[in-house]
């Protein structure tokens, strides 16, 4: 059996506390980062005002700076790692997004005529200084990441699956057989398990039979991760590319659709909404609890296991719109128009989508966003078929974390699923909106969400 001394062999572990995470530490690296460019920005204007004995506010001049440096910084890439193959430090788009800045600053000295009271000369020094020193901190940051660094921030894993190589060096080695691991697209607590296997990966590669390559690659497909099937022979797998691990070819199947810059704004935004609308609703979340217990005995929220990012599971939470005794914990019998288990406060909650409400708590710890794909039950049915028996790229969609409001919604597509074509159009809007998200298509679709709260077919 080839050895594995490069690498480390691991099972299922459990769930890191964040702050321990590799995500976590780029946040704090990314912080590092930036506190290092604020630095650079003020030593560059302290240095020239202090020598020409400028006289403008260079307290107000350093807030403008900055907040224009961050904005065009965290477009452009400046707070990201390449991690495709190594984790480095990036310096060119932080040198780009500086100029950038300091070419803002000109023009806006030209425009608003403030050429007396801010000088151009004390601009050119400070853009100089500013930028020589910008590129000294990224570079010794760069040489502390490679040094100290690359191995906690980039986890890679290797799965064995009937296959056997020699891992290289910084890969953490799993057999598949060891953990009761199987590519089972039929199976979604097979799915979670590998869900929650690889949540702190960046890269995840499987070495298997041809037979299962398939399977693997459809897997992948559904996590936020770049992956990976080793092969010695290119076949159909849906590929984006081809690469090398430990000197086998390998095809790159799956590459997530959020940066961690990008998670990291979508979390801010979610925030963001989510906590003063708890503030502003909680009168109204108050008054629909005492409505639900005063008509009918039992638990005010409806707790229901659901399929969230990475294919992992988690517990949506609901106001409870139907009788105890009726309620319907794998969501097994889609609701229906004038289903007799609702109650009369739950055709009211339910008409008007105030029942979802309670998913700004699922927001706050972290289980969903306020736009994405929405979660459905393991029971789910389109007609007689389960979610993911009508299509394999149901699990596709769990690249992003469940959302509140989606595309599906706001295209109309509500209600039960009586027929195949009502999945298909929802998972074909899921699988579009996983393809081409953007922050600001999040905010078109929030805003849309208003024209469809009400809508003929929640019921």
């Amino acid at each position: 059996m080839p050895s594995n001394s490069a690498s480390e062999i691991v099972g299922v572990a459990p769930k890191s506390r964040f702050w321990l995470t590799p995500h976590a530490l780029r946040l704090r690296l990314y912080a590092a980062l930036l506190t290092l460019d604020f630095l650079a920005i003020a030593i560059g204007f302290l240095l020239p005002s202090h020598l020409l004995r400028s006289d403008f506010g260079l307290v107000e001049l350093l807030i403008v700076t900055s907040t224009v440096y961050t904005g065009i910084a965290f477009n452009s890439g400046a707070f990201s790692l390449r991690s495709a193959q190594d984790v480095s430090v990036d310096t060119a788009p932080a040198v780009r997004a500086l100029l950038f800045t300091y070419g803002v600053l000109f023009l806006l000295s030209y425009f608003l005529k403030l050429e007396r009271d801010l000088s151009r000369l004390l601009l050119a020094v400070a853009m100089a200084v500013s930028t020589s020193l910008l590129v000294v901190f990224r570079q010794a940051m760069a040489m502390y990441v490679e040094s100290r660094l690359r191995d906690r921030l980039l986890v890679r894993m290797l799965i064995l699956d009937g296959s056997e190589f020699e891992a290289p060096a910084g890969f953490r080695v799993v057999r598949a057989q060891d953990i009761g691991l199987s590519p089972d697209l039929r199976d979604p607590a097979m799915l979670n398990k590998f869900g929650q296997l690889i949540r702190e990966c960046e890269r995840v590669v499987v070495a298997c039979g041809s037979e299962s390559c398939s399977n693997w690659a459809m897997m992948l497909k559904g996590a936020n991760v770049r992956g990976d099937v080793v092969v010695d022979a290119i076949e159909t797998f849906g590929a984006l590319g081809v690469s090398h691990v430990g000197g086998r070819p390998t095809l790159t199947v799956s590459v997530g659709p959020l940066s961690l810059r990008n998670a990291f704004a979508k979390r801010a935004f979610d925030l963001a909404f989510c906590i003063p609308a708890l503030v502003f609703l909680a009168p109204a979340l108050l008054l629909t609890a005492l409505a639900i217990k005063i008509d009918s005995p039992g638990p005010v929220l409806f707790r229901q296991r659901r399929v969230g990012r990475g294919n992992e599971f988690f517990d949506i939470l609901k106001f409870r719109s139907m009788r105890v005794e009726s309620c319907d914990a794998d969501g097994n019998v889609s609701t229906k128009r004038d289903d007799d288990r609702i109650t009369r406060v739950g055709y009211f909650i339910r008409r008007t989508s105030i029942d979802e409400l309670p998913q700004l708590l699922n927001v706050l710890f972290g289980h969903m966003s306020i736009v994405g794909p929405r979660p459905h039950a393991l029971g789910s049915m389109a007609g007689n078929h389960l979610f993911w028996d009508v299509d394999a790229r149901y699990w596709h969609r769990h690249t992003l974390k469940p959302g509140i409001t989606g595309l599906a919604q706001v295209r109309g597509y509500r209600g039960a699923t009586n027929h195949v074509e009502d999945l298909t159009r929802r998972l074909q809007a899921d699988l579009e909106y996983a393809a081409n998200w953007s922050f600001w298509r999040d905010i078109g679709i929030l805003a849309m969400t208003l024209k469809v709260v009400v809508h003929r077919n929640t019921y």
